[in-house]
């Protein structure tokens, strides 16, 4: 493998380490007894026990449901930079380099052609053979 394959996937590979590594998810289970009903990622999960059955008698005895919710948490300390942060000697030399590199890619001006409604006049005899030069 070549360097720049090699510099490729590796940045690549970098890419995605700092995109998982901020991703923040809940996984929520649902047990009916010791029964795993449903697993649900990023949804509500679906619960076995009937709501106003479950509201009404939940004075009266404990239901046998249990809802467990694992929580996990992504990087959120990343240093978040704006223009003003840069020193002045940072902000001059990024200033000049967007400049010169937009000016990059402006249109060339049309070429002016000085010759180009000029008819070249009627030869009345032929130069070469007059003087006697010849390209040999």
């Amino acid at each position: 493998m070549n360097k720049e394959s090699i510099h490729k996937t590796f940045s690549i590979a970098m890419a995605f380490l700092v995109l998982l590594s901020t991703i923040s998810f809940t996984m929520e289970k649902h047990y009916c007894g010791d029964t795993l009903i449903d697993v649900a990622i990023f949804s509500k999960v679906d619960s076995c026990c009937d709501m106003d059955a479950t509201a009404i008698t939940a004075v009266e005895k404990k239901s046998c449901c249990k809802e467990e919710i694992a929580v996990v948490k992504g990087q959120d300390n990343l240093k978040k930079a704006t223009f003003d942060d840069l020193s002045f000697d940072q902000q001059v030399f990024l200033t000049t380099l967007y400049y010169s590199y937009l000016n990059l890619f402006e249109g060339l001006p049309e070429q002016v052609i000085p010759h180009k409604g000029y008819s070249p006049p009627n030869l009345v005899t032929d130069i070469q053979v007059l003087d006697q030069v010849f390209i040999i």
